[in-house]
């Protein structure tokens, strides 16, 4: 018979403890919209501060399966989050905190800061983020030829949109069918609006350029960033797992814009590039571009340095890539031109303001996402042009692959242990 006091010796108390507290710091990174290689950083990074030998991690988009070892003994927990969004604030204040982790540190410690960060708010209201994402909205509709008049029901039509998806997410309606309604807020909006003023004469023509700008606040930018580069490490449980949610929230978003497109009767047409002198074009181009960006890194909870950082950042690779593609340039190039200088750019100004490199990339990397040419391939698709569809489809997919590998490419450059699959940075 073996005696208790024995037996709860052998109790890896400790090592539960710690185990749980890296598991929940790894969750709080994943529920934030972080990758899995920054994720398992993290978790290693809290890990050696707490005195585990080693953590082993799998992570998928909603979640983390991970092995703590002490000694001779081990630990394996499974943690889910089906909260999944994206908080710039959150991510940066965890990633700055697990970096500079001393050794020592206890459970307790680690804990209350993980309390403390669980408890901010947001940093901006409701109304605040709707109005920033009409902004980044309607600067993205004069990217794309769009004039004064179309660019303000833009702003209207995205704002509306944004308010309602932001409002149902808080109320932990379903993800997708969330998306799908917010699409069709903004979508009748801005077609409602504008058909009006068409008939009053005020507008000569009710352009695609416009309505889809209306939706672009729903396009996945952080999934589909954050796949591609777990992608390129080979984590495929992780990136394959992103990238389909973040084909199925594109879906629904394109799904929602042909659904309003069909019953008004719209059809895709181009938009004409206004006539201006060339440097007012070009200047009127960096301040969209960096409006746009700006009003993305506020929808995604960036704090106003991280917020301008981007904005210089999208206004110099966009207008980079409009450059190149206007002389000539075939579309793929001129992306992956605009996401390597992203990368690249970001690596410079990421350690100078103490922000993960990622919640500056992906807010200047979105306004370069062709929505105009996946609406196009929805609509040509559900019209029964086959050819039409996939012509538009695929240029749409190597245009945003072509981005991924602009920023994958800066990152090896810039970041040594990147190219040396499975080295996690400390």
């Amino acid at each position: 018979m073996s005696h208790p006091s024995r037996e709860h010796s052998l109790e890896p108390i400790h090592l539960i403890r710690q185990a749980s507290t890296v598991l929940r710091t790894g969750r709080m990174l994943l529920a934030s919209g972080c990758g899995s290689y920054r994720v398992r950083s993290s978790m290693n990074n809290v890990a050696r501060a707490l005195g585990l030998d080693a953590v082993e991690s799998q992570v998928s988009v909603t979640s983390i399966t991970a092995t703590a070892w002490k000694g001779p003994i081990f630990r394996t927990e499974v943690v889910e989050s089906r909260t999944i969004g994206v908080n710039s604030d959150r991510i940066a204040k965890l990633e700055n905190y697990t970096r500079s982790l001393p050794e020592g540190t206890t459970v307790e410690q680690v804990d209350s800061v993980l309390d403390a960060v669980a408890k901010t708010p947001p940093l901006y209201s409701l109304l605040i983020g709707g109005v920033f994402s009409g902004l980044a909205c309607a600067a993205f509709a004069f990217l794309n030829n769009g004039g004064p008049i179309e660019c303000a029901i833009v702003f209207i039509a995205a704002m509306l949109g944004q308010l309602v998806r932001r409002s149902l997410l808080h109320r932990d309606f379903n993800q997708f069918a969330v998306t799908l309604l917010a699409g069709l807020v903004a979508a009748t909006s801005y077609l409602v609006v504008a058909q009006g003023l068409y008939a009053a004469g005020a507008l000569d023509d009710v352009h695609a350029s416009g309505y889809v700008s209306a939706v672009l606040f729903l396009v996945p930018g952080f999934p589909l960033i954050t796949a591609a580069l777990d992608l390129s490490r080979m984590d495929f449980t992780a990136g394959i797992s992103r990238l389909a949610y973040a084909v199925m929230l594109l879906t629904c978003a394109a799904i929602s814009v042909w659904v309003v497109s069909a019953l008004f009767g719209l059809t895709p047409s181009e938009t004409e590039l206004p006539t201006m002198p060339w440097q007012l074009l070009l200047a009127l181009r960096l301040v969209a571009s960096a409006l746009a960006a700006f009003g993305f890194a506020i929808l995604f909870n960036s704090p106003l340095v991280l917020a301008f950082s981007a904005a210089i950042i999208g206004a110099i690779a966009n207008v980079v890539r409009i450059e190149l593609y206007d002389a000539g340039m075939i579309a793929q190039g001129a992306a992956a031109v605009g996401g390597l200088l992203v990368g690249l750019l970001a690596n410079i100004i990421a350690p100078r303001i103490s922000m993960p490199r990622l919640t500056l990339c992906v807010p200047a990397v979105v306004i370069m996402v062709p929505g105009a040419a996946v609406y196009r391939a929805i609509y040509y698709l559900n019209d029964g042009q086959t050819i039409e569809a996939l012509a538009w489809g695929v240029q749409a997919t190597f245009v945003v692959l072509a981005l991924a590998i602009g920023l994958m490419l800066a990152r090896m450059v810039t970041d040594h242990q990147w190219l040396r699959v499975g080295v996690l940075r400390k």
